[in-house]
Parts: structure tokens; sequence; C-alpha cells
């Protein structure tokens, strides 16, 4: 179905013809004349199927009739807001607005975390039509009364579940109470769970829902390959697997913000252009690197899921799990960044023996079966020992241990040397290695196994008391104290 037959605006179609859009995807089609009856709606579709088209251009067509090129900001007041769970989803939409709105005398903003808010009161004040926002910033301009929401037609939620996983639901009820209650709502999501139907059961009017694909599905363009690898092996199988299927562009995903800024660095030392993107970086930082990325200088983009939802990479081929994600939703959401508008992609996910759990429920979820493929060769677990290195091991454990003393007295330098057998008939000492010192007496009770003690009051000797078994107690010379010694030198009266 084309655009033109959906009703929508010349100025609108003008502006999706120059984006090179000319069909509508099956969301789309389903959605948009849902959306300008004014009917809410839930809708489910897998990512990268033109969602964000499928309530931007119904919500134009609507605030179409408010259009107008006056420079007063109450003629412009908030008629539609957008929320978003992260920022790049927030911006991805923002730059859609703007294309969309080319040739419509409507004014579009986006606010969120991590940037300066001086540069976004001066946007609200002078009169913005379409707000994209995250959750987080928007209270925190109601709390400054820098915007005002008493005049919002249409809500949108978009990635509605991430923004529960998120913790967003109590920000979401206190700003759902600022809105008027008569409004259009529409709950966009590519996964639908038992929270999401809750979630509209409490803030939607008998909404219709649209769902072009199975519940949890994944794309079909996507192909997905497993290996179960070893963790201390996984970067290296990584750097491995980008030369050996020459990944131009390819983002791999982490589950903490430490591990993707390691990894980062492991794969540029590994001779990779990599960068890392995550929530700890600056809101500037996120964009520049991101801008990089799409334009070639950045090859491997290592991110966490703060990126798995929003970043629109076109014709992006690869997509890797070094990580297996906790949440099977998460899954579906990451490798939907490749085989984006019906292009074709490559999902790989990297299994480590304890992330079996997780991979068993993404089966469950998507119902598909994902079996591990061959590991190329050397990257294996510890291979086993072959005959050949194992040989000389056991050629030398079968060698008869020569324990004879005399034999190896034979092999000195020193023939003329007596064997210590010799030494013994004539009652000889061992010459010893730090002197030739008198043996204790009680060295040679060392092999009885009752405890005895062996004194010898002799000059210069030393009681020496055996324990259990007859091994030698250490002793412990007892100290005279000072006072108590003679003195060294005479004192003259």
């Amino acid at each position: 179905m084309s655009f033109a037959e959906l009703g929508l605006a010349p100025e609108i179609l003008r502006a999706i013809d120059e984006m090179g859009y000319s069909e509508a995807t099956p969301i789309q089609a389903k959605a948009i004349p849902l959306v300008l009856s004014g009917r809410d709606l839930l809708a489910a579709a897998q990512t990268g199927t033109g969602k964000t088209a499928a309530f931007l251009l119904p919500i134009l067509e609507r605030l179409k009739k408010f259009a107008n090129p006056s420079v007063s900001p109450a003629m412009h007041p908030v008629r539609a807001l957008i929320l978003s769970p992260t920022r790049e989803l927030a911006d991805q939409i923002g730059v859609n607005a703007k294309a969309y709105t080319k040739y419509l005398p409507l004014r579009t903003t986006t606010v969120y975390g991590g940037m300066n808010m001086d540069p976004q009161v001066a946007e609200l004040r002078r009169g913005i039509e379409i707000v994209i926002a995250t959750p987080g910033r928007l209270l925190d301009h109601i709390q400054q009364k820098t915007i005002q929401l008493n005049k919002v037609d249409v809500l949108v939620l978009d990635e509605a579940d991430r923004m529960l996983d998120m913790g967003f639901i109590q920000d979401i009820r206190k700003i759902m109470s600022l809105l008027p209650k008569e409004r259009q709502t529409l709950l966009f999501s590519a996964t639908f769970a038992p929270e999401i139907k809750r979630l509209a059961a409490d803030f939607m009017r008998d909404p219709q829902t649209v769902e072009v694909a199975r519940q949890n599905s994944t794309n079909a363009q996507v192909e997905q390959l497993v290996f179960a690898v070893d963790g201390f092996r996984k970067r290296a199988l990584l750097s491995y697997l980008i030369r050996q299927r020459e990944m131009s562009q390819v983002i791999v995903f982490c589950k903490t913000k430490i591990s993707a800024d390691q990894l980062s660095r492991d794969l540029k030392r590994d001779g990779h252009a990599a960068e890392a993107i995550h929530g700890d970086k600056a809101q500037s930082a996120r964009l520049e690197t991101l801008e990089r990325f799409k334009s070639g200088e950045v090859k491997v983009l290592v991110a966490t899921d703060v990126a798995a939802r929003g970043l629109d990479i076109s014709e992006l081929p690869f997509v890797v799990n070094y990580e297996m994600p906790n949440s099977p939703e998460d899954y579906v959401h990451r490798i939907g960044r490749t085989g984006r508008a019906g292009a074709s992609g490559v999902a790989i996910s990297l299994m480590s023996p304890d992330e079996t759990r997780q991979h068993e429920s993404i089966e469950k979820l998507t119902k598909q079966t994902l079996t591990p493929l061959p590991l190329p060769e050397g990257f294996g677990g510890r291979p086993p020992r072959d005959e050949a290195d194992s040989a000389p091991r056991r050629e030398r454990s079968e060698r008869p241990e020569r324990t004879d003393r005399a034999d190896r007295a034979e092999r000195t330098d020193r023939p003329d040397a007596p064997r210590r057998s010799e030494r013994a008939e004539r009652g000889e000492r061992s010459p010893s290695l730090f002197g030739d010192k008198p043996r204790r007496e009680g060295r040679h009770a060392a092999d009885s196994r009752e405890p005895r003690d062996t004194h010898d009051e002799g000059e210069g000797r030393k009681t020496v008391k055996l324990g259990i078994g007859g091994r030698i107690l250490p002793q412990r010379q007892r100290e005279v104290p000072a006072l108590l010694l003679p003195p060294r030198y005479k004192v003259e009266r």
C-alpha cells in the first residue's frame, strides 16, 4: 500500500517522497488509519519495521490544522507528547520528526538528560507543538515550570516495555496525572509482556490492538548464529570473526559498562577501530561516537543495552551478543538493530558455559531452536594431549630411577672420593656443606615412634626434646636480661 492511499496531506507525502519512502510497511498500513480515526492504539511489531513513522505521520496529519507561522509562543502549545526510554531513541525520533515536518509550520524539539537544560528551556519557551522526551528530564522541566501539558491531544509511549524494565512506571504515572483526560493514547512496542497489557488497561480507553507479527518473534531476515565457547576465549573468537567475515560495521553488545569499556580497549589492541557507548558516557560523547560509527570511521561499536533501543543504522550487516542478555526480550531488541527495512543481517551470539540458562530462555521466548555451531579450529576447549606429546613423559616415568648414591658418586669429578658406604664402614662422617659440625645425638632418635627426651649436659651441648613421632621440636634459647650480665669493662672508682 502506498502512503498516498492512507489519506496523508500533500506536504507530508512530499517529505516522505524526498526521504525515499513510497510503500508503507505492514505496521504503518494498519496503524495509520486507526490513529487518524482518534482511537487509542496498542501496537506490536518487530524492531525495524517502521513503528516511528506509524505514529508520527498520522500525528502530523491530525495536528496540521493547528499549524501556523506565528512567532507568538501562545500559538504553539504542546499538542503531542512522545515518551522514550532512552536518549538515543528520543534523538532518533526527533530527527525523523524534523524531516517529516519539513513543509509544515509545526515545531518539534527533543529533551533528555545528559545535556544542558538552558537550550532546552529556550526552545520550550518559544513554543513547541511536538515534544519528544525521556521521562526523567521531562519531570525536571515540569518541576521548573518550563513546560505546560494541559493542551496535549496525543500521548505516545514508545518502547513501553523498556520503560517498565528501567523503572519508569512511577514517572509515567506522574506525567499521566498532568495530562488532559480527553486525549488519544498510543502504545508502541516490539514485545508484549503482561505488564504492558496491565498498563494499557490503566491508561487507555478501549484500545485497538495491532500485531503484524507473532508476539516476541524475531525478524526472518536476520540469520542467527550461536557459538558455545569458553569465556576466556570470547575476545579472541570475536576478533577472529570480525576479520574472517570482514565486518565493516558491527554492534557488539555487553551487559555492563565495565565490560564494554574493557572489550573496546582489547579490540583496539587487536587492531580494530572500536569505541564503547553506555550510560556513563556524556551525551555529547555518545552522539559523537554514533556519528563516527554511522560515517564508517568507527567499525566496531561496543554497547550496553542502552543502545539496543533506538539505534537506527541503515543496512547494519552484523550484530554480536558478546554477553548473552539476562532478559530474552532484550535479545529480540538487540538483533533487531540489523535486518531493518527489509534488509538482511547476521546476529552472532557467543555463549559461555554459564550462559546456557539465558540461551534456553531465548529459545523459549522466540520459539526457535538455536543450535551452537562448531567452533573454528583453535577456539575449542583445552585440546587432549596426543600420543606424540605424551610419549616422552611415559619414557621418563618408565625409566628406572637411580637412588643409589654410590652410582652418583661414580659420576663425580673426583674419582678418588670414597663412597658413602666405605666411609660408613670406617666410621667416618660425611663432610658437611656448611662445615664440619658435630652431629646432634637427638637426630639419630628420629626413627623412634615413642616420645622421649635426650639430655646431654656436656659443654657446648643443648637439651634436645623429641615430640610425638620422634620429630625434633624447635629449641628456644632463654634470653638473659642485660642487667644480670657481667660488665664488659672495669669501672674505676
